[in-house]
């Protein structure tokens, strides 16, 4: 099964301080990742090409990154989901869209842990971490993200069985 997942934010700042956002990741002064309410994301050494690590089951390695303008994960984990998902910032007249894509598969038997479980957690989170890089940028956030009962539900099964 084919995977493109797209979650982009319009944000009223420049190219520059939105791309600053993304040089943060995984670091004590991480401005991005919303990892107060999720798994933080974690590498073996700074953000940088080479380093490994992840989030949670969610395990990948850094294949691209320039900073202040885009990094790139590859997945190694968990076995089913293969290929890449990457924080991107680009040019949106006087602001920037920041965005997260993922390219990538599942095979078949890992398809509907991503339909039920990864996919809606996957779209909280990031929604989660696009509101973090409004308020950043912004002060405020115009439309916060709200989880679903779905995912407030995941979450619950996920703390009881820690």
């Amino acid at each position: 099964m084919r995977i493109h997942n797209v979650h982009r934010r319009r944000l009223a700042a420049t190219p520059a301080r939105v791309g600053a956002l993304i040089d943060t990741l995984s670091s004590a002064e991480d401005r991005l990742w919303p990892g107060d309410a999720w798994p933080p994301m974690r590498f073996d050494r700074p953000l940088g090409v080479g380093a490994d690590g992840g989030h949670g089951p969610i395990r990948y390695h850094v294949e691209a990154y320039d900073p202040g303008r885009f990094v790139v994960f590859r997945f190694s984990g968990p076995a089913g989901l293969s290929g890449t998902h990457r924080f991107e910032v680009e040019r949106d007249g006087e602001g920037a869209i920041l965005g997260h894509v993922i390219d990538g598969g599942a095979v078949f038997r890992f398809a509907p842990v991503w339909i039920l479980v990864f996919r809606p957690l996957h779209d909280a989170l990031i929604e989660d971490a696009l509101d973090r890089a409004e308020a950043a940028c912004t002060g405020s956030i115009e439309h916060p993200a709200r989880w679903s009962a779905w995912v407030r539900f995941l979450r619950r099964r996920a703390s009881r069985r820690r």
